[in-house]
C-alpha cells in the first residue's frame, strides 16, 4: 500500500494562485479526497441510515453540494434562481442511486474550482449580498464560508459513515456469536 500523501495544503501545490483562493481550492480537493475514502465505500443502503438521528450520509453530500452552487452564485454577484431554490428544497429527499449522488458531488466540486478560478481577478472585499435579505458581506468572506461550511460537513457525513459501519459491523458481529 502506499505511503499517504499529504493533505492538499501541505503539497505546495496551486502556489499561482491567490492564497484565499488557493486555501478554498485545497479545502475542496480535501473535501473530495475525505469523501472518496470514508463514505465511496459504504453500501448503497448506507448512505440514506440516519443512526441516533444523524442526518444521513446521502444528505450531507446533496447539501454540500447545493450549497457549494448557491454560495458561488452569491459570491458572483448573483441571485438564485427557482431552479437552485427548488433543488434547496429537494436536499432532504433520498437520492435515485448512490451513483448519481456522487456524481452530483463531484460536478459541484468540479464547478466550483471553475466558478473559483473566474473570482481570481474580483478584490476579495468587493461587497455582495446573501440570501433573500441581501445580507451584507464581501466575495472573500464568501469564499472562506465555501471552505469552512464544505468541511464542516465533510466532517458530519464522515462521523455519520463511521457510526453506520460500526453499527453495521457490530450488528454482523452479534449475529454471527447467535448462531
Amino acid at each position: 500500500m502506499p505511503a499517504p500523501q499529504p493533505e492538499p495544503w501541505l503539497r505546495q501545490t496551486h502556489t499561482d494562485i491567490p492564497v484565499v483562493h488557493r486555501a478554498v481550492l485545497h479545502a475542496l480537493e480535501q473535501a473530495g479526497e475525505d469523501i472518496e475514502a470514508w463514505c465511496k465505500p459504504l453500501p448503497p443502503e448506507d448512505l440514506e441510515s440516519r443512526p441516533h438521528g444523524l442526518p444521513s450520509v446521502t444528505f450531507q453530500l446533496r447539501h454540500i453540494a447545493r450549497s457549494l452552487d448557491r454560495l458561488m452564485t452569491y459570491a458572483e454577484g448573483n441571485a438564485l434562481s427557482d431552479e437552485q431554490l427548488s433543488a434547496l428544497r429537494a436536499e432532504s429527499e433520498a437520492s435515485s442511486t448512490a451513483a448519481e449522488l456522487f456524481a452530483e458531488f463531484e460536478e459541484a466540486l468540479g464547478k466550483t474550482i471553475q466558478r473559483l478560478a473566474a473570482l481570481q481577478p474580483v478584490d476579495l472585499d468587493t461587497p455582495r449580498g446573501l440570501g433573500r435579505a441581501g445580507i451584507p458581506t464581501t466575495v472573500g468572506s464568501i469564499l472562506i464560508h465555501v471552505a469552512e461550511h464544505t468541511q464542516r460537513h465533510v466532517g458530519q457525513a464522515i462521523t455519520t459513515a463511521k457510526v453506520v459501519a460500526f453499527l453495521r459491523h457490530s450488528f454482523y458481529s452479534s449475529s454471527a456469536e447467535l448462531l
